[in-house]
């Protein structure tokens, strides 16, 4: 274990219990933060407008045949 995830154990052994879900909801937030920095832009919504025109690209893919099984978008996840 690193020195930094020691310290930071250490000082979540000593948080009052009523602060446990909080200190959750926050490392939980960082974690997606993180995440949504590392996706590509492809899987990324912006705003409702972006997430409208991504909506609408995926049902023009159907109408055009250009899909994938289920099996070719979750090894297309894993390589992000």
């Amino acid at each position: 274990m690193s020195i930094e995830k020691q310290k930071l154990y250490n000082e979540i052994e000593t948080l009052p219990e009523e602060l446990t879900n909080q200190v959750i909801n926050f490392i939980e937030y960082l974690k997606l933060s993180f995440i949504d920095k590392e996706a590509p832009d492809s899987v990324t919504i912006k705003s409702k407008k972006d997430l409208k025109e991504k909506l609408q690209k995926g049902l023009d893919d159907i109408k055009t045949n250009k899909v994938y099984s289920l099996d070719e978008v979750l090894a297309k996840i894993d390589n992000i």
